[in-house]
């Protein structure tokens, strides 16, 4: 028996700026928890569909839906992947989603 569908969420990358940015109501939002989650698959690719515009556009790069789990309240991407585009960028650590205090807290040593 195939196990069954996880609902579904859009994503896509900003083209001015590179930012991760998901799909609510026929626009993007910045935060993976303002965006709409889909249980529907139908939905889900008119939907994706629609955000298709927005490369035509150019506002927006390769738009496509991935899996999530809800959990409580709470969205959780189902995969790797999507886990580390939510928290943001991983080259840099002074600045957006992953910022830390100071690059000294990580160990470099080789």
């Amino acid at each position: 028996m195939a196990a069954p569908k996880l609902p579904q969420m859009i994503t896509a990358n900003r083209l001015r700026d590179g930012e991760v940015v998901w799909w609510r109501d026929g626009r993007w939002v910045e935060r993976l928890a303002q965006a709409t989650v889909y249980a529907d698959p139908k939905e889900a690719d008119v939907q994706l569909a629609a955000a298709q515009k927005f490369v035509a556009d150019r506002m927006v790069v390769n738009p496509y839906l991935f899996d999530v789990r809800i959990e409580g309240d709470t969205i959780k991407p189902a995969s790797e992947r999507e886990i580390i585009r939510a928290a943001g960028p991983t080259v840099r650590h002074d600045l957006g989603k992953q910022s830390c205090p100071t690059l000294e807290s990580f160990d470099v040593s080789i």
